[in-house]
């Protein structure tokens, strides 16, 4: 994906995660393949730079630089170019998104 960075570390169960998205996007394409074609981790984070937008069944959520967020499996994201944030996933749920998300991302390249 370009214009990201991200830095992980592992601790008891958990990923934590520090990325940055220099040209934001819709991250919804990316979920395809997964049940309801959503996230399927939980997430706490804090928004570093930028603005995160989670769409959820029961609406979205804005989270603005500055703020801390949680949010549950059943989700999609929204960055704005140049969001920064670092966040919290138990390791599991997310290895299995990812891989989804992994193939997405490899079939778009091609």
């Amino acid at each position: 994906m370009t214009g990201y960075e991200g830095r992980y570390r592992e601790a008891d169960g958990y990923t934590i995660a520090f990325e940055k998205f220099e040209d934001g996007g819709d991250f919804t394409p990316f979920y395809q393949g997964l049940p309801d074609d959503l996230c399927q981790s939980h997430h706490w984070g804090y928004v570093v730079r930028g603005r995160l937008i989670m769409h959820t069944p029961a609406g979205d959520e804005v989270v603005e630089a500055g703020e801390a967020y949680y949010t549950a499996p059943g989700h999609t994201d929204e960055l704005a170019p140049g969001t920064e944030l670092v966040e919290f996933s138990p390791t599991d749920e997310l290895a299995r998104t990812l891989a989804v998300v992994a193939q997405n991302l490899q079939s778009d390249a091609t």
